[in-house]
């Protein structure tokens, strides 16, 4: 007879509980070492971290309330000036940073607390405000200099200190601004701040392969909000904003469009080529200008665009593949050398180099890097390529000069500096736009040259713009 089989409880293993504290346990119990640590920790007092903490902190907090009260009450005692400040500026402060270096403890003080880790954010947000409150002010009493001015203050200190606030909140070298200032003495702050914002993104159709129509019906099923850019130009579209790049869109890299701003339109819209001629683009690269003549001449006639730098050369020939360009022979050379190698052309398109003082919104360098020294550079070299330009021209022809800088200097002096040197005429752009300064800080130029145009970020939403066109006479 079988005998049953003793079912065998198996051996729990011990589990401690969780709630027994190791100071709980038997000392016979444990190991030498073991009592050691238990005897430490029970002779140390036990400490909170996190009640420490916040009782440290409502301390300090406590102490930051007692002197902020503390110096409300003391303010009302201080001698206030006429802006609004102290008469002292802040003198105790240093006495208050240099004994919090040399406490022992600076934990315990309240100079350490985070009102003053914020105290420089603070000041410079303050010292915007103030700044731009203080240029606000400087334009008001310049407007009204005559019944508003103090006594005893010339308008040459009103006019030096308001630049100076502008070089200090703009970033602005005095050259410069200076120089924006004679150019708008009552709407400098607005040229200024229309040069920190983004000009509208702008695009051009090419008519060669397709219609403006068609092309912003594509681009909006592709998620472009766009709308055309009416009612001066009719290849012209404004984007507000796109969910795709521009730049890589099918239509793009068939040739259908080119991204070119709205102001670099407007020289060949003064232009006006027409089929079958000979035209010359001195400057030509990267191509926006040179390919909008080509789509004009409707890829009749011949077309030179030409470019001094190799590199943008190599730009300038993909765009004309790109865009279908057949009329278009590209030439690397100087444009002041142009006439002793070819010239009898009919119409010649100069957007000279410049300053760039109009494009500030595109390029911020220039309003810390231009000098009186790069200005006069840009005009000796704008003076010879317009004269090299005209001498290119035949007679009957015409010549239009373009510059994205808003000077005097790089414009009109140089268009009337032609006109002495050159039997030309200035004709009408039939352009929008400001008219060209005929006097200027006590310079009186040709009365004809009211007939070029001007185009500003602030009035017009476009980069800043100089275009003339000019008749060669024999």
């Amino acid at each position: 007879m079988a005998r049953a089989s003793r079912k065998t409880k198996r051996k729990v293993p011990h589990q401690g509980d969780p709630l027994l504290k190791t100071s709980q346990v038997r000392k016979d119990k444990l190991s030498s070492r073991q009592k050691k640590r238990i005897k430490k920790r029970l002779e140390k007092p036990v400490v909170d971290r996190k009640t420490k903490g916040v009782t440290v902190s409502n301390e300090l907090n406590e102490e930051n309330k007692l002197a902020s009260k503390k110096e409300l009450f003391t303010l009302e005692d201080e001698d206030i000036s006429n802006d609004g400040f102290p008469a002292d500026d802040f003198g105790d402060l240093e006495d208050l940073v240099s004994k919090s270096d040399s406490d022992e403890h600076p934990e315990e003080t309240p100079m350490d607390s985070s009102p003053v880790e914020h105290t420089p954010d603070t000041n410079k947000a303050h010292d915007l405000n103030y700044l731009d409150q203080r240029i606000r002010d400087w334009m008001l009493l310049l407007a009204n200099f005559k019944t508003q001015a103090p006594p005893n203050v010339t308008r040459s200190i009103c006019v030096n200190s308001l630049l100076e606030d502008v070089c200090k909140k703009y970033s602005y070298n005095k050259f410069l601004a200076h120089k924006l200032f004679d150019l708008f003495p009552k709407e400098l702050l607005e040229f200024i701040e229309a040069n920190e914002i983004d000009r509208p993104v702008t695009l051009r159709t090419n008519t060669l392969k397709t219609r403006r129509r068609e092309l912003a019906q594509a681009l909006i099923n592709r998620g472009v909000n766009l709308d055309p850019l009416e009612p001066w130009s009719r290849v012209g579209l404004v984007v507000y904003s796109s969910q795709v790049p521009l730049g890589a869109t099918p239509e793009y890299l068939a040739g259908h469009y080119i991204l070119q701003g709205a102001s670099s339109m407007l020289p060949v819209m003064a232009l006006a080529p027409r089929p079958g001629e000979r035209i010359l683009d001195m400057c030509a690269a990267p191509g926006g200008k040179a390919t909008y003549i080509a789509q004009l001449m409707k890829n009749t006639g011949t077309l030179f665009a030409n470019e001094i730098n190799p590199n943008r050369a190599k730009a300038l020939i993909g765009n004309c593949h790109r865009m279908g360009i057949v009329n278009t022979i590209v030439c690397v050379e100087d444009g002041r050398k142009f006439p002793k190698l070819m010239s009898n052309f009919d119409r010649v398109l100069l957007d000279a180099p410049c300053s760039g003082t109009g494009i500030i919104a595109k390029d911020p360098s220039v309003k810390a890097n231009r000098t009186n020294e790069d200005i006069q550079r840009c005009t000796t070299l704008q003076k010879e390529l317009l004269l090299a330009a005209i001498d290119a021209c035949k007679a009957g022809g015409y010549v239009v000069y373009s510059t994205c800088s808003i000077l005097v200097e790089e414009n009109e002096a140089v268009v009337h500096y032609a006109m002495r040197k050159r039997k030309v005429s200035i004709v009408e752009t039939k352009l929008f736009g400001e008219k060209g300064f005929v006097n200027f800080k006590g310079f009186r130029f040709n009365p004809k040259l009211q007939r070029t145009r001007r185009y500003y970020p602030h009035k017009h939403n476009v980069d800043g713009f100089f275009v003339a066109k000019l008749k060669k006479l024999m």
